[in-house]
């Protein structure tokens, strides 16, 4: 299993969100200032979120190609509006 990289966060600030109306390229009103989520391991945490699984391709070396390739996939999942999220796929409306 790959593990999180301390202070990283991309997952939460460059994808979308839509449970919690996040924007992509906006850090999740959940972190905190080490960037840590206060909603891990709590039953209110988006399945979209705990859903996601830390990997060498997505997370890279850097917390920058984290954010890159997070980006990236952001932009290539659908012909839909930035405010749609990639892991969940439901639109804000």
């Amino acid at each position: 299993m790959f593990a999180c990289r301390p202070g990283c966060a991309a997952c939460c600030i460059a994808p979308s969100i839509s449970s919690l109306k996040k924007p992509a390229g906006v850090a999740c009103p959940q972190l905190d200032q080490h960037l840590r989520c206060r909603l891990y391991g709590q039953p209110e945490r988006p399945a979209c979120c705990s859903g996601l699984q830390a990997s060498a391709e997505m997370c890279g070396e850097l917390r920058e190609q984290a954010l890159a390739w997070l980006a990236a996939l952001e932009t290539a999942t659908g012909d839909y509006p930035p405010t749609t999220n990639f892991t969940c796929g439901t639109p804000i409306r």
